[in-house]
């Protein structure tokens, strides 16, 4: 187990005092010279600390306790407290103990105010803006008003979803810490009414997961049959797990039911840092796009208007994560076909194939002519950005009734496009001109009269109707992220089939 998973546990209560905290908490600060902090000082951003300060020392006991305290509490936000205060623990000498707190209240701060890890270190293609506070500042200002515990805490997110996952977080990693988890075994599909000796097991597993209330002492385990109030809670598990509620528990649905503990606490603390990562005030007017979850959101005036599904990359032509505003829609678009989509995947099938879908050459290029049959569908939604990545309509309507739909080369396709399209028209005030575009049969272009955002997110872990809902990592950036917190590593997953679908 690591440390970072199990330092909620570790750490007894989650409000404050910390497991590694107690050897900084005797520091007794002293007066140090300035040559002395200087020399003790390599950092950039103490440097800058204490320029500000015309290099005064800036912690006493009362200080150094409640930065101790507060970094003891890192618990909740899935990290590890010996990350930050080992350098001020190790430190002797008075100048290097005065610049290991400065250092660990700077990095604790940077930590929940932007993320431990940096995503574009990451992910090259990940194009969203950080938080960038003046931490420094922020610090002097804290210990000047005496408040330096509530100001760490107040860096964090501040939402609902933020606050649930960091409880959920909480209690799995508790749990974690003493568990022994049995493996269900894989087997036949069970049906509701059915009988299989791995139903007290599959109770076991629902009941550590939170769908079953906990077992009387003294009370018999459930014999093989399958119904009642078992089927009920497989049907909420799936639900939270973005699988069909239909109560049959089959291989996805063993996937679900075997996943630990210390496995959901990991995919928390992933989670937790993305939302690290994000600005703490997203725009009132938005699309949001949760690419794990295949689904869309429509939010106006703070305010979640429309939601549905959509299809997004497929592993190996991946979505990225990005932000990039919708700036015009587009009626009847023609698809200009990447070359690498052209020379793989349609090119080998002849010019019969081309004429059949209502494609030519134009100055090297294949180009789809508009029509129902177009990969673009009957609208495009034209966004900002050097990766080419959009939302659109689509001629493969059944795909959206696929539980797993990372099928695509990358764009994201929208369920009911046209209908979208002329909801965001209409609310935008270009109805009229909308309407006359589709109705041209030609490619048209629609100008919004201003841009709405859009972000592409990577959400494995979130909060919808109350409830933390979890969905597969198809992209293995999950580990990533896990590997730069320093968590315990995990298979990734493996790439799937590549999908002969040729649209974007």
């Amino acid at each position: 187990m690591a440390a970072l998973l199990l330092s909620v546990a570790a750490c007894g209560s989650v409000g404050g005092g910390g497991d590694g905290g107690e050897g900084v908490a005797a520091v007794q600060p002293s007066r140090v010279t300035e040559s002395d902090l200087r020399a003790a000082i390599s950092d950039p951003r103490l440097t800058r600390f204490y320029e500000a300060r015309a290099w005064q020392p800036a912690w006493n006991q009362q200080s150094a306790a409640a930065l101790v305290d507060a970094i003891g509490a890192a618990g909740r936000h899935a990290l590890d407290p010996n990350q930050f205060l080992a350098s001020a623990a190790r430190s002797e000498a008075p100048a290097a103990r005065e610049a290991g707190l400065s250092l660990a209240a700077l990095t604790y701060a940077e930590a929940l105010a932007r993320g431990r890890t940096d995503p574009k270190r990451l992910r090259p293609d990940y194009t969203m803006d950080r938080p960038d506070p003046d931490l420094a500042a922020g610090l002097n200002q804290a210990l000047e008003q005496g408040n330096v515990g509530e100001w760490l805490e107040g860096l964090a997110p501040q939402d609902e979803e933020y606050r649930l996952l960091s409880e959920t977080y909480v209690a799995a990693a508790r749990q974690a810490a003493g568990e022994g988890l049995e493996q269900i075994p894989a087997g036949d599909t069970i049906s509701a009414g059915g009988s299989d000796p791995r139903v007290p097991a599959i109770a076991t597993a629902l009941r550590r997961g939170g769908y079953l209330p906990a077992q009387p002492e003294g009370q018999a385990q459930p014999g093989p049959e399958y119904g009642g109030e078992l089927v009920e809670a497989v049907r909420r598990l799936q639900d939270d797990h973005g699988l069909e509620p239909s109560g049959e528990i089959d291989e996805a649905t063993l996937e679900a039911l075997n996943r630990s503990a210390f496995d959901r606490a990991r995919i928390l603390a992933v989670n937790l840092e993305r939302r690290r990562w994000l600005p703490r005030q997203a725009s009132a007017l938005r699309i949001d796009v949760n690419i794990p979850a295949a689904t869309l959101q429509y939010w106006r005036d703070g305010q979640l208007v429309d939601q549905r599904r959509v299809i997004v990359g497929q592993p190996g032509n991946e979505t990225p994560q990005l932000a990039s505003p919708i700036f015009r829609l587009v009626a009847n678009p023609t698809w200009t076909v990447p070359e690498s989509i052209a020379e793989e995947e349609i090119l080998p099938k002849g010019a019969s194939y081309l004429r059949r879908n209502n494609m030519t050459m134009r100055d090297g290029m294949i180009v789809q002519e508009p029509g129902p049959t177009n990969s673009l569908g009957e609208v495009k939604f034209d966004m900002r950005n050097d990766l080419a990545i959009y939302l659109h309509d689509t001629p493969a309507k059944t795909l959206f009734e696929q539980d797993r739909r990372q099928l695509s080369h990358g764009c994201v396709r929208v369920h009911d496009a046209l209908g979208f399209a002329a909801m965001l028209a209409e609310q935008e005030g270009v109805s009229a001109d909308w309407r006359k575009a589709v109705a041209t049969g030609e490619e048209t272009f629609v100008p919004l009269p201003r841009e709405i955002p859009v972000r592409l997110l990577y959400h494995s872990a979130f909060v919808e109707g109350g409830r933390i809902r979890f969905r597969p990592d198809p992209y293995g950036f999950d580990e990533d992220v896990a590997e730069a917190l320093g968590l315990p590593a995990r298979p990734r997953p493996q790439p799937a089939e590549h999908i002969g679908d040729v649209g974007p």
